[in-house]
């Protein structure tokens, strides 16, 4: 993100930072910059879902050693596409790139890219609202945003992206790389390295004003010189993009506005006609709009909870109950990219490229979700389709959103639940007996069971339906392992402790299944939330734990039976009476939970089999699916 090349640029000229050590203060936090800098840092696995309880307990951390020296974060997270999505080629270019990624992960390959999981996307945000993290969704993209509220309250801002550097912030920027927070417990406070307009334009002795001009002329998200069929010919002795910034920066000296630098800019572009140089002017000019400090729209937000006013492009277009869920973050930016431009992108999975996307299991709840937001239209998705980065055009299903009589957010609570169900294909009667938490998370899986393709291997249904029922019973992430063991002992399975490369249909599946949780949570959330949220940081862990060691015993890329008959009766014998001695250990070592929890979590599994025994049966007299699914009940 932000200006290429340019963090490089300063990194190698290290004397424009100054090294402080920050506490006691507020510290405005770019969010959709950092929940990725985390997670990508600290090596976390990005396959199977990824890793959620360890990126979750990341965070809590990271703001544990904020709160420790008297730092007070507020976070930042950008909102959708505006009108013109004019970074829209952008996007697609880094998408391109994603995927090509993605693919080399599946197949175990190092790579330059980095990909989110998607449940991780959320989790971000959903662990600030647990610590109590003051947290804002901007309508827009948040850069602007951010640098306004910084200067008003005359704080730094917490990011890694460039084009921070170009705002004159009265308190600067602290990047992200230096800022050593794991050793703030420690010391107390915060040591890292501070960036200023002020100093970077007193070094290369030019006007902060003419810094603009600089961004758009070196290419940045939003305007790229090549794009427009032009280029700068600024004599370099090197041709490298170190050598091309540092003569553009000597030869911006002098100028006073970043109007007359960018006319003096032209006569280095080579011959063009007259309307090529008005058109090339228009778009650096309108570049440069981007670097402008409006009025800051979120300290009242922050300080007495007065929400911002939607931009005026919006507000023939999202209803204005929208507002107050969405700055909260309790709506996803996909809503108002929906409601703006009839356009989703849909995130990268690291799969292999022979798999369909795994998003095409997902549609259907999306296409209700579109049928809730514009009715009959229809919306533009970008998914992936082999290597290719592809355009659809999905309708919306409306028939499902009839019941609401009224606008959405004043329909009762039964007939908002009516649509979630029949947009995942379950009856609401069926959840007698299923805990409130766990509902949301079982009529997802049956939805999934329903439209994956190809099926799930049944050893991840038996791992879904035991560890739904474990994430919310224990309250410490580090029961999760041991309720793994558990999973492995009642399913019969040895483990080798031998970690499984990664297996190209059980990471579909599961990309299936997440894809399916994300969209049903985000169609939760414009419901109004009729079911409650579930915990899915601990449920994936579990979900992915089980799987991974039932893989290391073989069971991932076959049969049980064949593995059985591979046994020999000797070995039969053998296994036996292990088993039977692991069973009676697992209460009485390793596993400290009372009684009563131990029959709570038991209920909820039986309540979760006996949910999909009745689903899967009713299903196989109405569609004749497979009925392997039950055999495992």
């Amino acid at each position: 993100m932000g200006i290429q090349g340019l963090t490089s640029f300063i990194e190698a000229n290290s004397q424009i930072y100054r090294d402080v050590q920050f506490r006691d203060s507020r510290l405005v936090v770019d969010g959709s910059n950092l929940s990725c800098h985390l997670y990508y840092t600290e090596g976390l696995d990005q396959t199977y879902g990824g890793d959620c309880a360890g990126y979750a307990d990341l965070i809590e951390r990271f703001i544990k050693a904020l709160r420790g020296c008297g730092i007070q974060p507020y976070v930042v997270l950008d909102g959708g596409s505006d009108h013109t999505d004019k970074k829209l080629e952008t996007k697609k270019k880094r998408d391109k790139a994603l995927i090509q990624a993605a693919h080399e992960k599946s197949l175990g390959r190092q790579t330059w890219g980095d990909i989110m999981p998607l449940m991780c996307i959320s989790l971000f945000r959903r662990t600030l609202f647990r610590l109590k993290v003051p947290v804002v969704q901007c309508f827009l993209e948040a850069d602007q945003e951010v640098a306004a509220l910084a200067s008003e309250w005359q704080c730094p801002v917490l990011s890694k992206d460039s084009d921070f550097y170009i705002f004159d912030l009265p308190a600067g920027v602290l990047p992200i790389p230096h800022f050593q927070w794991e050793v703030a417990a420690q010391r107390g406070f915060v040591p890292c390295k501070i960036y200023t307009a002020s100093s970077f334009c007193s070094i290369y002795n030019i006007q902060p004003r003419v810094l603009s001009a600089f961004a758009v002329l070196a290419g940045n998200d939003y305007v790229k010189l090549e794009d427009m069929g032009v280029s700068l010919h600024l004599g370099a002795h090197e041709k490298t993009r170190p050598a091309n910034l540092g003569e553009l920066l000597r030869r911006l000296r002098g100028f006073q506005e970043p109007q007359e630098a960018l006319k003096a800019a032209l006569r280095l572009m080579g011959e063009m006609s007259r309307q090529k140089k008005a058109e090339v002017l228009k778009s650096l000019s309108a570049g440069m709009e981007e670097y402008q400090l409006p009025p800051s729209a979120l300290g009242r937000f922050f300080t007495d909870g007065t929400v911002p006013p939607l931009p005026p492009e919006d507000r023939a277009l999202v209803s204005d109950w929208v507002r107050l869920p969405f700055t909260k973050g309790r709506l996803d930016k996909v809503i108002l990219n929906v409601l703006r431009l009839r356009r989703v992108r849909l995130p990268v999975m690291v799969e292999h490229k022979s798999l369909p996307s795994s998003h095409l299991t997902s549609r259907p709840i999306r296409q209700v979700m579109y049928g809730l937001l514009l009715g009959d239209e229809e919306v533009e998705e970008y998914d992936r389709k082999g290597l290719q980065l592809t355009r659809c055009m999905v309708r919306s299903i409306k028939h499902i959103c009839v019941a609401l009589s009224v606008p959405l957010h004043q329909a009762e609570l039964s007939q908002r639940v009516r649509v979630l169900m029949e947009a995942l294909e379950v009856e609401p009667s069926c959840f007698q007996g299923v805990e409130p938490h766990l509902r949301l998370l079982v009529a997802v899986t049956c939805c999934w069971m329903q439209n994956a393709s190809p099926p799930p291997h049944q050893h991840l249904l038996q791992a879904l339906l035991l560890g739904l029922p474990q994430a919310n019973s224990f309250s410490k992430y580090s029961m999760w392992m041991n309720c793994c063991d558990v999973c492995v002992v009642a399913l019969q399975v040895e483990n080798r402790n031998a970690p499984p490369s990664l297996d190209q249909n059980v990471a579909h599946a599961f990309n299936q299944w997440h894809s399916c949780v994300m969209f049903s949570m985000q169609l939760n959330q414009l419901l109004g939330e009729p079911l409650p949220e579930p915990e899915t940081t601990v449920t994936n862990s579990i979900i992915k734990s089980v799987w991974v060691k039932l893989s290391s015993d073989g069971l991932g890329a076959g049969d049980s039976r064949q593995r059985q008959k591979a046994r020999t009766p000797a070995q039969k014998l053998r296994a036996r009476p292990q088993k039977e001695a692991l069973r009676p250990k697992l209460t009485l070592c390793g596993w400290n939970v009372s009684r009563n929890q131990s029959i709570h979590l038991s209920c909820n599994v039986l309540s979760v089999s006996f949910f999909f025994f009745f689903f899967c049966t009713e299903r196989s007299r109405q569609r004749q699916p497979n009925v392997s699914w039950c055999k495992f009940l």
